[in-house]
């Protein structure tokens, strides 16, 4: 109770800043609209210019005029200059008004006002809307008030806080979180169209004034470095586009929720379900399901919080599918190793792990892109309702998929002296294009506000870090695609010879008698969003412990271990799955003619 009362309390100021905001712009639209009837008539300057007023960082701007004027042989005076009443200093409005009506003055020249045929007391000289300064004001109405309002919301909404200490949730710590009290579990569809909706409306509103304020300074001041603001509204109807394909999504394939079997999902066990679509059963189409490990956690302090995630690991698989009541049903079902984090029930921490579920398939239309974050827990429970075969017969195509992914990737020669297979410079074109474009503009603005800005000693260091980050980016984006990886097997050894523009940078090898298994372990991962991809390194290990690596680049832990396959295939060796490899590696031992 207490926590909701001081959730409205902090909430209202900002709350009622959005609502002084609101009656200002409606005030002015008023105005505006009842002023369009006022009729023009010559008036003349008793003053006019404007005023100065610094504040803390910052100075401020007020036109000012007295004027006067006859009527029916009676004289008016006002000092009414335009709608909005006030210093500000959005745009050059009110300097460049000041001085033109300043000129007036002392040239003596009439200027022309405009009268309330109703009341000839009430007299003004622009009447024209300033949309700048409205779309200034809208900031404050939709920024603060919205989040006062829903500050406000979310305390009356609010549910109580669970007693995570009494027997059901220590048996059960899932039940803790309202969303995993049942098997069925709902994606994040639907919240996330409302919140497309709404920061694209934020976003809009943001950058409203932009277009406005870069009119007066291309037109005007021929300053064209100011249309890099058309960058911002150019995002804004990127974000439109999104919100309307989130839309357009959910409207198509439904809530489409996850019924999880077993429930929860299980380390040392299976993670499966089913999901019901609103789609039309197709049999050749191949719906990728894709299982994310993910560490949520706030870095940072004040108003530098944010929130970053990363995938522990990460495996994927073709669903299952067959007619169901709604169109399409999808089976899944998968083998999660035991020595992997549980799911957080209480998501509001600053640290939690969860375990995510991405549906995902390219169709005709709109494409469906699913989240769900479910419970998964130690503890070691099977699927029991999900037919086997099903998973099998999914399982074979996804090995398939799995299969072609590593040869594609892969070059394979076979000659005299043995096997090569090569990994190819240029393979991390796409994430290495990303990260020279990040790279080079950090650098740029490192760069700029060094040479072209007057800095003190601190700005210069904060801009040479600026610019360092960008340099070990674009370093390493240049690494990533430059680099290529040998591996040869001949009669006696495993070589690995790592090049950058063919030139040997490192070399290391392990004896065939001596090489006992192949691992994986996660390389790097990347991210988009919260889209997560865990790239994976395959590795040869001998009886010593030492370790080569062999293979790269493969994506999620089923990619993995059929790049184990391939190799021990291609290199002649016999897998035998080790019982013993404990955490996220899935080992294979190697039969030699020693063992």
């Amino acid at each position: 109770m207490k926590g909701r009362i001081f959730l409205i309390l902090f909430g209202l100021p900002f709350f009622g800043i959005g609502v002084w905001m609101l009656w200002s712009i409606g005030s002015a639209f008023t105005d505006a609209w009842q002023m369009q009837s006022w009729q023009p008539m010559e008036a003349r300057l008793i003053q006019a210019g404007y005023n100065s007023h610094s504040g803390d960082d910052s100075y401020t701007y007020e036109a000012y005029a007295t004027y006067a004027y006859n009527i029916g042989g009676q004289e008016f005076t006002s000092d009414r200059v335009s709608i909005t009443a006030g210093a500000d200093n959005i745009g050059d409005y009110q300097q460049d008004m000041g001085r033109n009506l300043s000129a007036a003055f002392s040239r003596g020249e009439a200027i022309t006002i405009y009268v309330d045929p109703d009341d000839p007391r009430e007299a003004i000289i622009d009447r024209d809307l300033r949309w700048g300064l409205i779309g200034f004001k809208s900031i404050f109405l939709f920024v603060f008030g919205g989040a006062g309002l829903g500050l406000i919301i979310w305390a009356f909404r609010a549910t109580k806080q669970k007693d995570t200490s009494a027997p059901v949730y220590r048996d059960q710590p899932w039940l803790v979180n309202d969303e995993w009290q049942t098997p069925t579990v709902r994606s994040n569809s639907k919240k996330t169209m409302y919140f497309t909706w709404g920061f694209a409306a934020f976003w809009n509103l943001v950058s409203a004034p932009l277009p406005f304020l870069m009119f007066d300074e291309v037109v005007e001041k021929e300053n064209y470095a100011a249309l890099l603001g058309l960058l911002f509204p150019l995002v804004g109807i990127w974000l439109v586009v999104w919100a309307v394909r989130s839309t357009l999504e959910w409207r198509r394939f439904g809530p489409a929720p996850v019924t999880l079997d077993p429930y929860p999902g299980a380390l040392d066990g299976h993670v499966g379900g089913t999901i019901e679509v609103n789609l039309p059963y197709d049999s050749s189409a191949n719906i990728m399901l894709t299982l994310t490990n993910v560490h949520s956690y706030v870095t940072g302090t004040g108003k530098n919080r944010s929130r970053q995630e990363k995938a522990k690991w990460q495996d994927k698989q073709v669903a299952h599918t067959e007619s169901g009541p709604k169109g399409t049903r999808l089976s899944f079902r998968f083998d999660v190793p035991a020595g992997l984090t549980e799911s957080d029930a209480d998501q509001s921490a600053d640290a939690y792990h969860l375990w995510r579920l991405n549906l995902k398939a390219d169709l005709p239309g709109v494409d469906i892109d699913r989240n769900y974050e479910i419970p998964v827990y130690a503890t070691g429970e099977e699927s029991r309702h999900i037919s086997s075969r099903a998973i099998e017969s999914a399982r074979n195509l996804t090995d398939q998929m799995d299969d072609l992914a590593v040869r594609n990737a892969v070059q394979l020669q076979s000659g005299i002296g043995g096997k090569e297979m090569l990994y190819p410079a240029g393979r991390n074109i796409g994430p290495a294009l990303a990260g020279l474009i990040v790279g080079a503009v950090f650098s740029a603005i490192g760069w700029y506000m060094i040479v072209l800005e007057e800095q003190g000693i601190f700005g210069n260091i904060f801009a040479a870090i600026f610019a360092g980050v960008g340099l070990l980016a674009i370093l390493g984006s240049l690494y990533s695609v430059l680099n290529s990886l040998q591996v040869i097997k001949d009669a006696t050894e495993i070589r690995a010879v790592r090049r950058i523009l063919g030139i040997p940078i490192k070399r290391a090898s392990i004896r065939c008698n001596e090489l006992v298994r192949f691992s994986k372990d996660t390389s790097f991962k990347s991210q988009s969003g919260n889209k997560h991809v865990v790239h994976y390194s395959i590795f040869a290990e001998d009886r010593n412990g030492q370790k080569i690596i062999v293979g790269e680049g493969f994506k999620g832990a089923s990619e993995a271990n059929a790049a184990i396959r391939f190799l021990t295939l291609e290199f002649g060796l016999t897998p035998q799955e080790d019982e013993a490899a404990a955490g996220s590696d899935m080992e294979f031992n190697i039969l030699t003619a020693d063992n």
